[in-house]
Formats: structure tokens, C-alpha cells, sequence
């Protein structure tokens, strides 16, 4: 029987955050180039974001290129836009199919100008769904996003356009990159390792944590049921005590 039967939908996560690590791994167990591990992981993401439309998660953001990784290898950064380009032409009539809305947060001019503009005419294509909002962090560092926020924000205390009085979180998150977006509300990772990785740091601040050992390109359906299911079991008390909450 599904994992699925065992999750309340009046308890689930509003937003989900993962960051999907383990394809390098998974090609060099397979004996495989690394590459092929990345083209594997796009199978996940599918599985993913279906499963989360089917429970009605409305907001899924995934990890999908980080601000550290224009350091790795050319070859490796430029197979990984060819196959964010063709991933997203591939992946249009799943978006279609299961109402899901596309966004993307990040630095995305830093983005070869190919992958920009087909994420953009997906985004676009997708733009009045209603139903689950996947969000790709593309050249995304927490760390950039929360220096980026400070300078905007300084910028207009100095014009007098907010006033240093009224500072407060609202403000802050209004100048992030996911002011659209609520707070993570869990926060998985795959292939065993136990860190964020400058990932949503401000937005995580209240996340239920999810590690598992399962690396990304074998990550399924059932691998996210499992997450929330354990979600389901845990107490968030946000700095109360469990007699308040009763």
C-alpha cells in the first residue's frame, strides 16, 4: 500500500524545499559519467512535482543550480543549461497536464542567454495555472539573495523611501527573491548529507528538516510521501510549548 493513504491532507506542508543532491554519486555507482547522472535526476523531478500536484502541495522549490556551482567544470556547467533547455521543452505538457504553474527565482541573468529565454517562455506558457507552483533556484545563493536585499533596501532608507523605524521582517522579505512565496515549511535533501548548503537560509528559518540517504536520481514518489509522513509526526511549535498548543 501507498505511503500516500497515510498522509492528512489538512496537515500538509504549504511549502516544500529540496535540495536534490546525489546525481554525480548515483553516475559513478552506475559506472557512468557524471553527466548521465544529471539527465537521470530529471526523472525525479518529474516524480516529484506529480506527486506533490496529486497530494495538493501548492508550492514545491527545488535546488536546481547553485551560485557555487558556475565553478564547476565548463563542460559540466554547460551540459547542465543544454539539459535545463531541453528539460524544460520536454517537460511543458507534464506542467500543462497537472495545472502546475513554473517560477524561478535567483540570479537568472547570469543564465546563458538559451536557457533565459526558454525558461521564460515556459514560465510564461504556464503563468495562469492554479494548481501547484514549482519554483527552480537557478543561480541562486542565499547568502547573494540576503546581501542583495540588504543593498536594495539601504538604498531606499537613503532616498527616504522606507523609514529605518518600520524596518522589520515584512520589509526584509519583500526584498528577497521569494517574496511571492511562503516559508519553507519542510526542507529535504537526498544522498545522506546533513547541510543546507546556502539554500533559502532566511525562508527555512521554522523548517522541518528531512535528510535521507536515497540519492536524487532514485528519489520517487514514494520518497516524498515518506518526508511528509514524517512531517505529519512532528511537533511545530514555532518557540511555544506543547501545552500551549493544546
Amino acid at each position: 500500500m501507498s505511503l500516500k493513504s497515510n498522509i492528512r491532507k489538512s496537515d500538509l506542508p504549504k511549502h516544500i524545499a529540496i535540495i536534490m543532491d546525489g546525481n554525480g554519486r548515483w553516475a559513478k555507482q552506475q559506472g557512468l559519467r557524471r553527466v548521465l547522472g544529471h539527465q537521470n535526476g530529471t526523472k525525479a523531478v518529474r516524480e516529484t512535482m506529480e506527486g506533490a500536484a496529486e497530494l495538493g502541495v501548492k508550492h514545491l522549490t527545488l535546488y536546481a543550480f547553485s551560485t557555487e556551482n558556475w565553478k564547476r567544470p565548463k563542460l559540466e556547467i554547460d551540459t547542465l543549461m543544454k539539459l535545463l533547455v531541453s528539460s524544460l521543452k520536454k517537460e511543458l505538457s507534464t506542467l500543462v497536464k497537472n495545472n502546475i504553474r513554473l517560477s524561478a527565482i535567483g540570479n537568472l541573468q547570469a543564465l546563458p542567454p538559451k536557457a533565459n529565454k526558454e525558461l521564460h517562455e515556459v514560465m510564461d506558457k504556464t503563468a495562469t495555472h492554479t494548481g501547484l507552483t514549482l519554483t527552480l533556484a537557478l543561480s541562486y545563493g542565499a547568502r547573494e539573495e540576503i546581501v542583495k536585499a540588504v543593498k536594495d533596501i539601504s538604498e531606499k532608507v537613503k532616498n527616504n523611501i522606507i523609514s529605518l523605524e518600520n524596518l522589520d521582517e515584512t520589509i526584509i522579505n519583500e526584498h528577497l527573491y521569494t517574496q511571492n512565496l511562503p516559508e519553507v515549511d519542510l526542507l529535504i535533501r537526498t544522498s545522506g548529507e546533513c547541510r543546507v548548503s546556502n539554500f533559502l537560509l532566511w525562508q527555512i528559518a521554522y523548517a522541518e528538516l528531512y535528510f535521507t540517504p536515497v540519492l536524487w536520481p532514485e528519489f520517487n514518489k514514494e520518497d516524498l510521501f515518506k518526508a511528509i509522513v514524517n512531517y505529519q509526526q512532528r511537533e511545530r511549535r514555532f518557540g511555544k510549548t506543547s501545552e500551549q498548543l493544546q
